[in-house]
């Protein structure tokens, strides 16, 4: 098995990048600088940045930093693209790069077009690509139309965008969460009335035991894991539960804190490995040893939570040879978990995409909230559930509109202030819009930042999909996959200022609800960049009459916020806060009295079926995860530091399973689904048997288009697998 070069995450390895980061970008110091600069964090939804400086958490503590960051900022460091670049290199040949190679490239500084028969990238003009992109969408039905957003955007840009395209008439507008957390916003929204989650930071600090499911912030949110370790320190209980075992929630080093980087610091207190996609299994078992060691808060479940009793009955009444055949934990690993947390005071539960990215992730969730459930851990301080957010503004975008349906108070105020009514019916979420894609039904596509080629399962297919759009229009900041594979037949990408070269202030809002504020004003590079309002206003202007909603005002942040503060419920405080710094909580989310925002004010609990996943005999159960040197689709790093592997052509199993089958470390190997195969070669890491794993997004390639009915997020685990052996 391989052994990574480091006995724990973070330490000295993390200082060395660092420095290595700085030399890349033109000096450590000149990367500190920014990373110091009062701005939101470009990666993570933890929330760092805002007023009180870059590495700076919402309570003030630095410094607080990670490897994601600094790549990020580094990567937006980077030297200008030339003329010369995209004349030498054909689409045929930046189809064979990899998503590092694209990253790397270097920044776009002015807008690049190409339209079927062309075989390079060409320089365009912003006028003429903006009246191209304006004549395409307004020659196409509304509905063959759509209009998608990464969470890397601005809350401002996020708005405008989503009232440009009600505006213009179509509600096919979307978000990348659709593909990340929408069973989270699905689940609790049924549960609490909130589709975000209901922790603030403090809450982090009062709790004395966590559930981390799912999710791998040692290598996503570094900066969760202190808190983690914090909670250990003062005689709390961490339970991990993910088939693998990750090595920096086992051991971390946190570099600011000088015991720790010497010597690491314990994160897991108990780590359940269980197989792929069984987690209702094991969360249902860990419900039924609450009931039957009496740990139920029989007050809290009477009086504040609907639906309790026949969830209790399901957990009774379940057999544990069912569960534990299920999910594939020992009756022992269970034991322990439900002993400490009976014997927990205030718990708090966060979970990621292990949880999300299934045909059951509503359901997922459902189970975890139910052992909260159990404990009143719900609606007191100290105690909560919380998805880890991936990127920096995801859970801003979707709080600013951008999304297939409103809520009815949103939707009544745009209608009665600015005339731009809301469908009876709600528009195509992320996947349906893919499907329309590849039935040919979608005309024009406008994508402000993301890689929506990227994010989908089956990579053939998406593809198709994507260049089937008459013409589609990419506002980003570097090349990435989906600017190669997913143009459409008409095709531009318009290049725009990183969040910390705004010449005015942006907003930003973090996993705790918090709005941040980032002041922008850094030096971008030479060339023809344009902020995205700019961009986005510059499309109004050419496509939609004059109407009541002022778009030629709207290049000004502040008269963009004032209108945000006008129809977006809980963000009234947003108005002033360019003028005031004053950053703030959204109301009605945090729960630190048990009444909800529910119309009973009770917690709803329902009970999750076992998920119908049985892998044929021989067969694996394959997930997908991301490395340690890569965020959300973009690759910084070939090698996954923290699990030894030192290339992203692999399939990872357990060291049993490759001695049944006779293969040895990089041994080539085929994975077959039902969606295609592909030739890799196997590397050996702490799984249960019977289970794998491989690098979203290269392995997207052989993930079937399987979507939790639910909420419409691709499974990009529970897919069943095969290995067959390569000859020669």
């Amino acid at each position: 098995m391989p052994k990574p070069r480091v006995s724990a995450a973070g330490g000295f390895a993390a200082i060395a990048y660092t420095l290595k980061k700085g030399r890349e970008a033109g000096g450590v110091l000149k990367l500190y600088r920014r990373m110091r600069s009062k701005n939101a964090c470009k990666t993570c939804a933890y929330g760092m940045g805002g007023q009180r400086g870059g590495m700076v958490n919402e309570r003030g503590s630095f410094p607080e930093v990670c490897k994601k960051s600094l790549q990020a900022q580094a990567g937006d460091m980077q030297a200008p693209l030339t003329e010369a670049f995209f004349r030498e290199r054909s689409i045929e040949e930046l189809s064979r790069w990899s998503s590092l190679q694209l990253e790397a490239a270097g920044r776009l500084v002015f807008p690049i077009a190409w339209r079927e028969g062309d075989t390079h990238f060409r320089r365009i003009g912003w006028d003429e690509a903006l009246e191209r992109v304006a004549a395409d969408l307004a020659a196409a039905p509304r509905e063959e139309t759509f209009f998608y957003s990464s969470g890397r955007s601005s809350n401002e840009a996020a708005f405008l965008m989503q009232t440009l395209a009600r505006a213009y008439g179509t509600s096919n507008i979307h978000n990348c969460s659709f593909y990340c957390h929408n069973a989270s916003g699905v689940a609790l929204t049924r549960m609490l009335g909130t589709g975000t989650g209901t922790l603030v930071l403090d809450d982090l600090d009062k709790a004395d035991l966590a559930i981390v499911a799912g999710a791998n912030p040692s290598s996503n949110h570094p900066r969760l894991i202190t808190k983690l370790i914090e909670m250990r320190e003062r005689g709390g209980t961490v339970i991990v539960v993910n088939p693998v075992r990750e090595l920096g929630l086992m051991r971390f080093r946190v570099p600011s804190r000088p015991g720790s980087l010497l010597f690491g610091s314990d994160v897991a207190s108990l780590y359940i490995q269980p197989h792929v996609g069984s987690d209702i299994a094991v969360f249902k078992a860990l419900l039924k040893g609450i009931c039957e060691r009496g740990g139920v808060d029989r007050a809290f479940v009477g009086e504040r939570v609907e639906g309790w009793d026949a969830v209790e009955d399901d957990a009774r009444h379940t057999r544990w040879e069912t569960l534990l055949g299920a999910c594939g934990v020992a009756r022992a690993e269970i034991d322990r978990a439900v002993a400490a947390i009976v014997g927990a005071k205030r718990g708090i539960m966060l979970w990621s995409m292990g949880l999300t990215h299934h045909e059951h992730g509503v359901a997922n969730v459902v189970a975890l909230a139910n052992v909260a459930f159990a404990r009143g851990w719900v609606g007191r301080e100290g105690c909560g559930l919380t998805p880890i957010r991936g990127h920096s503004n995801v859970q801003g975008v979707g709080s600013v509109g951008f999304a297939p349906w409103l809520k009815e108070t949103f939707a009544s105020t745009m209608a009665r202030v600015y005339g731009i009514p809301s469908p009876s019916q709600p528009g195509l979420d992320t996947y349906r819009c893919m499907e329309a894609s590849h039935a040919g039904k979608i005309r024009a596509a406008v994508l402000l930042g993301g890689n929506l080629f990227g994010s989908n399962p089956d990579r053939d297919w998406s593809g198709a999909a994507l260049r089937k759009i008459g013409a589609t229009c990419y506002i980003s900041t570097k090349l990435n996959e989906g600017h190669v594979h997913g143009r459409g037949r008409f095709h531009v990408v318009l290049p725009v200022l990183a969040r910390d070269e705004e010449k005015q202030a942006t907003t930003q809002e973090s996993m705790f609800n918090f709005v941040r504020l980032s002041d922008g004003g850094e030096r971008p590079p030479d060339g023809e960049l344009r902020s995205e309002i700019e961009v986005i206003c510059g499309l109004a202007g050419r496509l939609l009459p004059p109407g009541p909603f002022p778009f030629d005002a709207m290049t000004d942040h502040d008269t963009v916020r004032r209108a945000i503060a006008t129809v977006v419920p809980g963000y009234e405080p947003i108005a002033e806060i360019g003028l005031t710094k004053e950053e703030f909580q959204v109301p009605g989310r945090t729960f630190h009295a048990p009444h909800f925002a529910t119309p009973s004010g009770k917690a709803r609990a329902s009970v999750p079926a076992l998920p119908a996943f049985h892998p044929a005999p021989g067969a694996f159960r394959l997930m997908t995860l991301r490395s340690e040197g890569q965020f959300n689709t973009v690759v910084y790093e070939d090698e996954d530091l923290y699990r030894g592997v030192a290339r992203r052509d692999v399939v990872m199993m357990s060291e049993a399973d490759g001695t049944r089958l006779g293969l040895r470390e990089n041994d080539p190997v085929e994975v077959v689904t039902s969606a295609g195969r592909m030739r890799v070669v196997a590397a050996f890491i702490e799984i249960p048997p019977g289970n794998l794993a491989m690098y979203y997004p290269e392995a997207n390639a052989i993930v079937p288009r399987r979507v939790d009915p639910e909420s419409g997020t691709p499974a990009f685990k529970s897919v069943e697998a095969r290995l067959a052996p390569v000859a020669g």
